[in-house]
């Protein structure tokens, strides 16, 4: 099969594209001159309006990486050892061990892992594949262990999720800013002149954090909670607005529905009482109440700090009902919002990879939804599995008697990124069959019984969604290397045999313009729609804000949605639902044994697993280290950069201590781009969005170990 890759011809400056990484999705040309690529300014693109940070400075840096797989490889399970095969080889080989599975022991015996670094298009394929091709319930993706939380608070709050409701540049016309668990600054750095224009214009920022991190020291308040715990300080913000006659009372009234038992709820929530649970001082939670109050633009974003918890969509459902009770969504400058991590955080989970949802945020039970979807893809609406397993749930069910023998995964390395991932690891060695497509070898692929090559970022065109729900197109700058294919024409390849082997013919087109175009369709009408999109008004308009939905011929095209909520929310009456929530903490606390909390997050060099990243030598790789506040330390006889062995009931990690006084005394943190730190970590879910508690359990830490 032929490789398929469509694109605009480069233009005299360069071709327009995207930063691979973050949801920022910057903007930037990249130029040829002579055998090197370079990655040059594009200052038209408004959200970053040329600025990079250094991630996307070096991006391509895995061009022509002596690690790039460049053929198809096959392990032999006797020896361990990988074999280059040729394209139909590994092609006919997966179908062929698909097909005789899913004849033995039905269709959910085969897994689906996609990624939310997958373009929309791929994204929608897979789903596609999935459901009609192996007609397998069991598909999800990465993306749930990035936001699902906060996607889970949003649909229950307003009927609907996308990441910012209104464009990132608002910030800077806000009054008040308060981040709650983002480090925006390392994490997204080219976002966080919003914030220095937002001070600059006398506007004030509040950050929540157990760490004084870089985002931190541009605060105006900073408040240090104990992890886990967000959710109370929530709680005791809003008890302390309802106390002091803060609430916008008409807007609740006209907007909102449930506030009575919400104002109920809180009562016990005084800010001392908060004080005792979070560790922030009462005194502070009364300034950031009174902060809010004070400013009728104000904005509260959250991130993963606060949503990868056990109870993280009710840590998110506390602070849009702090939002709500001051009136602050679809008013300009204001609102609730979360800050998404992955490049297609949002569109990802859009279009039909996750376990749950068709393409166009439609729910995969209800049977409208179905009847549209099927028509589109030329198949009968019963024929679609209904909800699988979430994420982290399908690894587990990995080689159990009633779980998947065999796994498909696109664009993740899950042996890094996943909860308890030494189990991870056993349930995967378990498969009879794993195959992974990725461009190097992984540390998810090294494992795999078959690994495809495929493109990356610049080899290819395919559009992203970013953090504003802003639709962009990445465009081809580079011919991809012989031997690599597209994600779209690995699925179309194994579509094509399976559906062979199984007397069906269903069309999965290679040219992502005609993915897209085909995922409109299916999207046309749904929350997420994408129909009036096309790749040439992406191009002139720098990106456009779904929904937004086809106009008949001749009408004037729909212009996209920037602004969401302004007049009503996407609920069946137009109105907020507030929620009553209540703080249970950690599934996981210290104890005699395990004295401290750990905490996981990011550091500025390196992004998600590293798989990228560590390979690129411009970027400073020096592996994990295990920050520790001095007064613990001291206790334990720990210096700095001595060696250290972080211990929690699911395993270990041996890594150079960081002293520090910018870190709770009470907790550690570690970065998590490295293999061995998400062992440590709990698996405990979210019952709603299913979210594993990645962000604190109980840990222990001594002097000492091997590396």
């Amino acid at each position: 099969m032929s490789v398929s890759l469509a694109a605009a011809a480069p233009s005299p400056t360069g071709t327009t594209t995207h930063c691979p990484y973050c949801s920022l999705q910057c903007g930037m040309r990249l130029e040829r001159v002579g055998r090197t690529l370079n990655v040059v300014e594009w200052s038209e693109f408004g959200v970053n309006e040329g600025a990079l940070c250094r991630k996307g400075r070096t991006a391509t840096g895995l061009r022509g990486h002596r690690e790039r797989l460049t053929s198809p490889l096959v392990r032999d399970r006797a020896t361990g050892e990988f074999r280059a095969v040729s394209w139909d080889e590994a092609l006919d080989l997966v179908a062929r061990h698909l097909t005789e599975l899913q004849a033995e022991s039905g269709r959910d015996t085969v897994g689906v892992f996609g990624g939310g670094g997958l373009t929309n298009e791929k994204a929608y394929a897979l789903g596609k594949f999935a459901r009609t091709v192996l007609r397998t319930s069991q598909i999800d993706y990465n993306g749930r262990w990035c936001m699902s939380s906060a996607a889970a608070a949003g649909n229950k709050a307003f009927g609907l999720d996308r990441g910012l409701p209104f464009p990132l540049k608002d910030i800077e016309t806000a009054d008040v800013v308060v981040l709650v668990g983002s480090n925006m600054a390392e994490t997204m750095p080219p976002a966080a002149r919003h914030l220095d224009r937002l001070r600059a214009a006398g506007g004030k920022l509040v950050v929540v954090d157990p760490r004084r991190t870089p985002t931190v020291e541009r605060a105006d308040l900073a408040l240090q909670p104990v992890p886990g715990t967000d959710l109370a300080l929530a709680l005791g913000v809003l008890h302390h607005l309802i106390a002091t006659d803060a609430v916008d009372e008409a807007y609740v009234a006209a907007r909102t529905t449930g506030f009575g038992d919400v104002r109920r709820s809180v009562t016990a929530w005084w800010p001392e009482q908060v004080e005792r649970v979070t560790g922030v001082p009462a005194a502070d939670v009364r300034a950031l109440a009174d902060l809010l109050a004070a400013h009728p633009r104000a904005m509260i974003l959250t991130a993963r700090g606060a949503e990868q918890h056990a109870q993280g969509t009710d840590t998110v459902l506390a602070w849009i009902n702090v939002a709500l009770a001051l009136g602050l969504p679809g008013r300009p400058g204001a609102g609730w919002g979360c800050l998404t991590g992955q490049g297609n955080g949002q569109g990802g989970r859009e279009h039909g990879q996750k376990a749950d949802q068709l393409p166009g945020y439609r729910s995969i039970e209800d049977p409208a939804a179905r009847a549209h979807v099927a028509h589109v893809w030329g198949v009968e609406p019963d024929s679609i599995p209904g909800k699988g397993r979430s994420a982290y749930e399908l690894l587990e069910a990995l080689g159990q008697p009633d779980g998947p023998r065999a796994l498909l995964v696109f664009g993740s390395n899950i042996v890094v990124s996943a909860p308890r991932a030494a189990h991870v690891t056993e349930r995967l060695a378990s498969l009879d069959l794993l195959v992974v497509a990725d461009m190097v070898l992984s540390e998810t692929a090294a494992m795999a019984d078959v690994v495809l090559p495929v493109t990356q970022w610049a080899e290819e065109t395919g559009t992203m969604t970013n953090l504003e729900g802003r639709v962009i197109l990445r465009q081809r700058a580079i011919t991809p290397p012989e031997g690599v294919r597209s994600d779209l024409d690995v699925i179309a390849g194994l579509a094509e045999r399976m559906g062979q082997r199984l007397g069906q013919r269903l069309d999965f087109p290679t040219d992502p313009e005609k993915v897209f175009a085909e995922l409109g369709r299916a999207s046309a009408g749904g929350l997420a729609d994408y129909s009036g999109i096309t790749y040439d008004r992406i191009r002139d308009e720098h990106g456009v804000f779904w929904p937004c939905p086809a106009t008949p011929e001749g009408a004037v095209p729909h212009p996209g949605t920037p602004y969401l909520f302004a007049e009503r929310f996407a609920t069946p009456d137009g109105r907020a639902r507030c929620h009553v929530v209540d703080h249970r903490g950690p599934a996981e606390v210290p104890d005699a044994d395990y004295p401290l909390h750990l905490t996981t997050g990011r550091v500025l060099a390196q992004y998600q697993s590293g798989a990228q990243t560590r390979r690129i030598k411009e970027l400073p790789d020096s592996g994990p280290f295990v920050e520790v506040h001095p007064l613990v330390a001291a206790r334990l006889g720990i210096e700095d950069g001595s060696l250290v062995t972080l211990s929690t009931r699911r395993g270990e990690l041996r890594a150079p201590a960081k002293v520090v006084s910018t870190i709770r005394e009470d907790t550690v943190f570690v970065p998590f781009h490295w293999a061995g730190v998400n062992r440590l970590v709990n698996d405990a879910l979210d019952p709603t969005s299913r979210m594993p508690e990645f962000k604190v359990c109980a840990a222990a830490l001594k002097v000492g170990g091997h590396r």
